[in-house]
């Protein structure tokens, strides 16, 4: 059976993020459940995004519209501002719905590849992962590609800059900590330095891309504690 991801970008109150993170993995987990979903994960800004910013994903069964997500998860909360939902798709990763659970700094990347070098991207892709992952203790929670369902009327970051969205992207991947972050930038030795051309030749199809790092919320070996100040 295939499995509808849903992507939640979610502005809370000034100082309300925590707050607003709690109740939904305790209200929200149920109403999510209730409608036959799982929540993914819940992540909140390290590097690239506001504060006050939640990132979150559910998973369903079925095909679901982002706005029906989206009502469920945040269903009765008056400290949401603005909030930004989109259906995805798995490509290769991840194989099957089991959440993320291990603390670290997660990548959120973005890509807009032209229909003609997607193919080509995700033969890349697959290639480059396991030198990755090997080479930097971190791993490749999943490539998924978007669907063209949003619950936003606005401009994403891609048509809003007038760039032709093609095919729309989201790569998650996790890396024990920034120091990871930073020395995976630095190729050392011919094995890694393969991993990173190779990584290079993808980003050298898509028109446009963006990074931003977060922890994850939900993480059951060790609590976010980190301050970003």
């Amino acid at each position: 059976m295939s499995q509808f991801y849903v992507y939640h970008r979610i502005d809370t109150a000034p100082r309300q993020w925590q707050a607003v993170a709690e109740r939904l993995a305790t209200e929200g987990v149920e109403r999510i459940e209730s409608g036959g979903g799982t929540l993914y994960g819940l992540w909140r800004s390290q590097i690239g995004r506001p504060r006050d910013e939640i990132q979150a994903m559910t998973v369903w069964p079925n095909a679901v519209r982002a706005a029906e997500a989206e009502r469920t998860l945040l269903q009765g909360e008056t400290e949401v501002w603005t909030r930004r939902s989109e259906v995805l798709v798995p490509t290769s990763r991840p194989t099957d719905a089991t959440p993320p659970h291990r603390q670290g700094n997660y990548a959120f990347r973005w890509f807009a590849t032209p229909q003609q070098h997607w193919p080509e991207f995700l033969d890349l892709c697959v290639e480059a992962w396991p030198g990755f992952e090997k080479a930097y203790d971190s791993q490749v929670i999943g490539l998924w590609q978007a669907v063209g369902d949003r619950s936003a009327t606005d401009h994403d970051e891609v048509t809003g800059a007038g760039i032709h969205a093609g095919v729309r992207s989201l790569l998650l991947t996790r890396r024990p900590n920034l120091a990871m972050w930073e020395r995976s930038k630095l190729p050392q030795g011919k094995a890694e330095t393969k991993v990173r051309d190779t990584l290079s030749r993808r980003y050298d199809l898509c028109d446009w891309t963006v990074v931003s790092t977060a922890t994850l919320l939900t993480a059951t070996d060790k609590p976010d504690r980190a301050r970003w100040t």
